[in-house]
């Protein structure tokens, strides 16, 4: 089907071919509008350009970010977890730091709600032919709150520092594989490349929000982020107390739209019900990550305002391949074949969640592949693959997790339903941070368990989810699971740009883990932020960040 073509045709001068081929499926129905949005944006077509393709397209516009109708200079009160540590871009991995670096700190380009990238300290990025080799050409006229200007010689400094493993940075576990310190380059003061170990079609998510660790920081910077808090964001930091809050101004010398509220307060909790309370008491506007288990009396509360956000965040249920009962791949299937997928989307996560399919592809993925079968409750086959493995009479094994989230409540689940093909199923249920240890094998009772409950935040893209936890040489392959075709799958799947080879590939893998069964993905929960009735523009995003420069009260 062909639609508007001279128009179309005036557009196409300059693209690449993987680019044209893009837009040809838009017209013929193969690419939906969000995945034109996500894909163009992934090859660096900015969004004015892919919205002048919809219309010409005769499909609309795509959709516009306009601020909300609010008055500036309102004070945003926020609850959020205590930081675990002392807050460091380099170092820091839980929500409460990642909330706050965020703050002042600022990425290349920022992966939004619908997985469409935006730039941000980046104008621009393209690939090479084969997607060795990214060049991001940088925005001009950037402060750092310390007054130097943002050039190409911090963007190389602050992602070589992450890519650096004697600085055991929290975002190796992205990089490993794929970007080694010293091969992000400068061309010039604002143009910077990133040379990769490989082929890497969905590499700009690798330096977006997406990877929280990712801010730019000034190249002189020699570590100790709490005593300077120096980044190019919207606000810069005003007080900042330990394990009890934190406030921040707005910055008048920002690059962009100067900031909304005049003020932005954060108060520090350990736990989800004080944060609860202090919102129906008026101490707080917003609940930064509400969890739809402990939160479930807020979701259908009238005065107040849930932003919910489709999210790839996780619980993996992993058992070991290598020894023990779960050697078997039946026995696997079976435990799998056990859980009663619907009854944890609505029941455990109170409609909140996305149902899973055994493997890393969440339906929200445009690369996802809908043609797989959905794997659903049958106890009669699990009983069967049981009798067929030689373990008709069961076993006793043990699941071992965390005290986090809605994670206990899902063990028992869990528990319940492997009893019914004969599985005595003890728990072991710990502190969260003793249960993953020093994350290293022998030093960690997640990847040292025969079984046991991770859990991990929303990936715009899966490649952490496939490598980390799932290949031979992952870091996080709780499972033990070593298996050459899978290997090679996921590297193919890594190395393609085009949509249609990523599901291709994606298709392959998601088969091969329903047979294999090293890890299962009962569900994909939704990031959620309760909001007070009048506060409007609050950005959140699913990896738990906070945009507040929009926000504001009517």
């Amino acid at each position: 089907m062909t639609r508007y073509a001279n128009s179309l045709n005036g557009l196409r001068p300059g693209l690449a071919p993987l680019e044209n081929h893009l837009i040809d499926g838009y017209i013929d129905g193969r690419v939906s509008r969000r995945e034109l949005l996500r894909q163009g944006s992934l090859l660096g077509l900015s969004l004015p350009f892919l919205a002048r393709v919809a219309l010409a397209a005769g499909f609309g516009a795509a959709p516009s970010m306009a601020r909300a109708n609010v008055q500036a200079g309102a004070t945003i009160r926020v609850a959020c977890d205590t930081p675990g540590a002392a807050v460091d871009p380099v170092l820091s991995g839980n929500f409460g730091a990642i909330v706050m670096f965020q703050q002042v700190g600022e990425f290349l380009c920022i992966d939004g709600p619908n997985l469409v990238l935006r730039p941000c300290l980046a104008t621009s990025w393209k690939p090479n032919h084969d997607g060795t080799v990214w060049t991001f050409n940088l925005r001009k006229g950037v402060k750092f709150h310390s007054g130097g200007e943002m050039k190409a010689d911090d963007v190389v400094a602050s992602i070589d520092r992450l890519a650096d493993p004697k600085n055991s940075s929290n975002a190796l576990s992205v990089f490993k594989g794929v970007l080694q310190k010293g091969a992000t380059r400068k061309v010039d003061d604002y143009t910077v490349e990133f040379r990769l170990d490989g082929p890497n079609g969905n590499f700009p998510y690798l330096v977006s929000s997406d990877n929280y660790n990712a801010i730019i920081l000034p190249a002189s910077y020699s570590g100790d982020f709490e005593k300077t808090w120096d980044g190019t964001g919207p606000f810069k930091i005003d007080e900042f107390t330990q394990d009890v809050g934190a406030s921040f101004v707005r910055n008048d010398n920002y690059w962009g739209t100067k900031a909304l509220p005049a003020r932005a307060e954060f108060t520090f909790f350990k736990d989800i019900q004080p944060q609860i309370l202090a919102l129906h008491a008026g101490e707080v506007d917003i609940i930064n990550k509400l969890p739809a288990f402990a939160g479930v009396a807020l979701l259908n509360d009238p005065a107040l305002n849930i932003i919910s956000i489709k999210s790839t965040a996780n619980q993996p249920v992993h058992m070991h391949c290598d020894t023990g009962p779960f050697r078997d791949p039946r026995i696997r299937q079976a435990v799998a074949l056990s859980l009663d997928r619907e009854k944890l989307v609505n029941g455990l996560m109170k409609g909140r969640a996305a149902i899973g399919n055994d493997s890393p592809f969440a339906t929200v993925y445009p690369s996802t592949d809908p043609r797989v079968p959905q794997r659903k409750q049958d106890i009669q086959k699990a009983r069967e693959l049981m009798k067929a493995a030689g373990v008709e009479n069961g076993f006793q094994a043990t699941l071992t997790t965390s005290q986090y989230l809605e994670i206990p409540a899902y063990a028992q689940l869990i528990q319940s339903w492997v009893m019914e093909i004969g599985v005595d199923l003890k728990l072991n249920i710990m502190d969260r941070n003793s249960f993953y240890g020093d994350v290293v094998p022998g030093k960690s009772p997640w990847l040292d368990s025969e079984m046991g409950i991770g859990d991990f935040g929303h990936r715009g893209v899966p490649n952490v989810f496939l490598s980390a936890l799932l290949t031979s040489a992952g870091p996080w392959n709780a499972a033990k699971f070593r298996n050459k075709e899978y290997d090679t799958l996921v590297k193919s799947y890594i190395a393609s740009f085009d949509l249609d080879a990523q599901r291709e590939n994606a298709g392959k893998i998601q088969r091969l883990l329903l047979q294999e069964s090293p890890v299962l993905f009962g569900y994909f929960f939704d990031h959620l932020t309760a909001t007070k009735k009048g506060v409007v523009g609050v950005q959140p995003t699913a990896m738990g960040q906070l945009f507040l420069q929009d926000a504001g009260m009517v």
